[in-house]
């Protein structure tokens, strides 16, 4: 019969007995440590030839020239005067050799520094990091419920972030923590992110002054000078599309690059809504977007580090509500990863991003599509790696998890074959020859744990012995994985006069700044 083994019953028996029990071992002895940052050995899809690339640069550059982008910010437009544009109104016109000149001075690669410096990771290049999402104002919880979150939920998602090993960042505000008033919510999330994981982490970019609590507290925790010098937090900043920068980003801008932090400078793409209904001038259009945003980063601070930044979606033609998963977003992914590379900054973008409701085969689908693009496009800042769903609205435990294992075989994919162990696999097969089997052999023996990425999340029993352990799908799998986790995390200590330092500022804080009347109103 086709694929029977010369095994015995005896020795299946054996083998599947060895197998259990290897993974109760495994599970058991589990080993959270953060993978290193990726250097991704994967080759590049590049969908333009030079050509396209340079019809790309120059209707970007056209549009700065010609049409113009709004600065909705006297600070930014008096810093635009003063750096040679030309400034009518609020429309700011920016000759191409003046954002080539600026987005020069962007470095292409730079190193975040974690509080565990065990855990920084470096960016540009090939180097890259997984990032979960932000943003959700509704979670599905350990029950599989979808109800508003809480900072308690927040510390949650928090924990989970530092024990999975693909994720380099625990983020912020991965969901909104509806129980603290919204003026104050950038406090408790920074302290969140930076209490429960000792990775690198985002900051709150909602106003200028909220993002300078972020980095006083960064101060705080990392020292002034230090971060005078040193990556330490992200900000993202988003354009509104089309072709306008609004006060409040470029406020939260400004204070990140003072102080040499880096932003992400994000168009937030609507395909067919907020841009043309048509791929290469979305992109067109995108790319304009993203240099003008690097380049006033170098008009505020030379040389301080910047990353190209998007959010990409497309609109249904028919309700015009945000796809995710779909070809054109993957075609775009692989478009903007050679405009940066053709600039030589850095660059983001969203993987694991779904629409669908719940974690269901829609969700699956959505986001495996668009993280297997992601990995052939050679982005560094990964974001939105872990949980997304309902298009961002939802941020769901058993999609995180699962996301999660996603990102640490994407990692694995892209780490490219081994070869540490060839001429020894090839004396394997002299050893076995024709009709044998590999199972007991030495070099099996030695190389079985990693020669063969085995997910956790993932049934690969038969059926009966999938009945026989109680025939879970995989929501249900990756709710019981979380709570095991949860039980397990230990929280990485975090030094007491630091710790006693940051709280006395958030007190401060917000005796200062006054709480809304409602608390848990929504947006």
């Amino acid at each position: 019969m086709e694929g029977a083994s010369s095994m015995t019953d005896i020795q299946k028996r054996a083998v599947r007995a060895g197998g259990r029990s290897a993974r109760r071992a495994s599970r058991q002895a589990t080993d959270f440590s953060m993978l290193p940052g990726l250097v991704s050995k994967l080759p590049l899809c590049e969908v333009m030839d030079e050509d396209q690339v340079h019809l790309i640069d120059d209707a970007s550059m056209s549009i700065l020239e010609n049409v113009g982008i709004i600065f909705r910010d006297p600070v930014a437009l008096e810093d635009w005067r003063k750096a040679g544009a030309e400034v009518r109104g609020e429309v700011v016109h920016l000759d191409r050799g003046l954002i080539r000149e600026l987005i020069k001075t962007v470095p292409p690669a730079f190193t975040y520094h974690a509080r565990n410096p065990d855990k920084n990771i470096q960016l540009g290049g090939r180097h890259s990091m997984f990032i979960p999402m932000t943003g959700a104002p509704y979670l599905r919880d350990l029950d599989d419920v979808r109800r508003n979150p809480t900072l308690d939920d927040l510390a949650m998602f928090h924990k989970l972030a530092h024990m999975m090993p693909a994720l380099h960042s625990s983020a912020h505000h991965i969901v909104e923590p509806y129980d603290h008033a919204i003026s104050h919510r950038h406090l408790r999330i920074t302290y969140s992110s930076m209490k429960y994981s000792d990775k690198t982490f985002m900051g709150m970019t909602t106003s200028a002054k909220n993002a300078d609590d972020v980095l006083d507290m960064c101060a705080i925790l990392f020292g002034a000078e230090f971060m005078d010098q040193h990556p330490v937090v992200t900000g993202n900043c988003n354009a509104n599309s089309p072709l306008v920068w609004d006060e409040t980003m470029l406020g939260a801008m400004r204070a990140f690059n003072r102080r040499n932090q880096p932003v992400l400078c994000s168009p937030f793409v609507l395909g067919g809504a907020n841009t043309p209904a048509s791929v290469a001038p979305t992109v067109a259009q995108l790319n304009a977007e993203a240099l003008s945003g690097l380049a006033y980063t170098q008009v505020v601070r030379k040389g301080c580090p910047a990353i190209y930044g998007h959010y990409l979606a497309a609109v249904s033609m028919k309700s015009g509500a945000p796809m995710a998963g779909t070809p054109e977003i993957s075609l775009m992914n692989f478009m903007i990863g050679q405009m940066a590379r053709f600039y030589q900054v850095p660059w983001r973008t969203s993987s694991t991003t779904a629409g669908a409701k719940t974690f269901d085969a829609q969700a699956g689908y959505e986001s495996a599509a668009t993280l297997s693009a992601v990995m052939h496009s050679g982005a560094n800042y990964i974001w939105h790696s872990a949980g997304w769903n309902e298009a961002g609205l939802q941020c769901s435990v058993a999609k995180f998890i699962v996301d999660s294992e996603q990102c640490a075989m994407a990692y694995r994919m892209a780490e490219g074959p081994r070869w540490d162990d060839f001429e020894a696999g090839l004396s394997a097969i002299a050893d076995v020859g024709p009709g044998g089997h590999y199972l007991g052999h030495q070099h099996t023996l030695e190389n079985f744990e990693r020669a063969f990425f085995m997910p956790e999340m993932f049934d690969n029993n038969s059926i009966e012995q999938w009945q026989a352990d109680g025939g879970l799908e995989i929501t249900e799998r990756a709710l019981r994985h979380a709570r095991i986790l949860l039980r397990e995390y230990q929280e990485p200590e975090l030094d007491v006069a630091v710790n006693e330092a940051l709280l006395d500022f958030i007190a401060r804080r917000e005796r200062e700044i006054p709480e809304e009347e409602a608390l848990n109103q929504t947006y």
